[in-house]
């Protein structure tokens, strides 16, 4: 008998404490101030505005040419990322998914010939692949980056380290941004 109350009494007391200390709806409230608290600038934010808007909340393979980079593992030799994006503001989980692949610079020829997704399919693997749930910068809870482990290799998810940050906001506001603005306008997309 003596055990049986002493176990309630503790128990009692445990309750009382997370109730005092804030355990109990604290942590969703701060969650709904912290949300609230991003800005209407973020990428993010701009991206899914324009596309809740423009494109009824739902985009499904949208492929375009981005940025020309120095191949890291041959210097000199220039290679152009092809970006596949998706997005539907239903999914709970990954509501924007931004596949990054990388092929050889084109040639003017090449480009007047191929269209973005032929490109994105020549390349046959994802270099880098983004997953983003909610607005802000990226490398918050529920966004995922994902990396090949070899050339070629299957991809695994990989920190997010400012590099990655930044890569993500690059391709965001310098190449996806301007892009779908222009397709919502009327202009020629992919």
């Amino acid at each position: 008998m003596r055990t049986s109350a002493r176990t309630l009494i503790i128990i009692v007391g445990a309750v009382f404490t997370l109730l005092v200390l804030g355990g109990g709806n604290a942590g969703r409230l701060d969650a709904k101030e912290k949300a609230s608290q991003i800005s209407s600038n973020d990428p993010t934010v701009r991206l899914y505005n324009l596309l809740d808007s423009k494109y009824n909340g739902k985009l499904d393979d949208f492929f375009l040419l981005a940025d020309v980079v120095n191949d890291s593992k041959n210097p000199g030799q220039p290679q152009q990322h092809v970006l596949r994006v998706e997005y539907n503001k239903d999914r709970a989980f990954g509501k924007l998914n931004l596949h990054v692949r990388t092929v050889a610079q084109l040639s003017p020829e090449q480009l007047k010939t191929y269209s973005p997704k032929q490109i994105y399919d020549f390349a046959e693997s994802d270099s880098a692949k983004f997953t983003k749930t909610d607005p802000g910068p990226f490398g918050k809870p529920g966004d995922v980056y994902f990396e090949p482990f070899s050339d070629g290799g299957a991809m695994g998810t990989v920190p997010v380290t400012p590099e990655v940050q930044a890569q993500y906001e690059r391709f965001v506001t310098q190449h996806l941004l301007p892009a779908l603005e222009k397709k919502a306008a009327g202009g020629n997309g992919s």
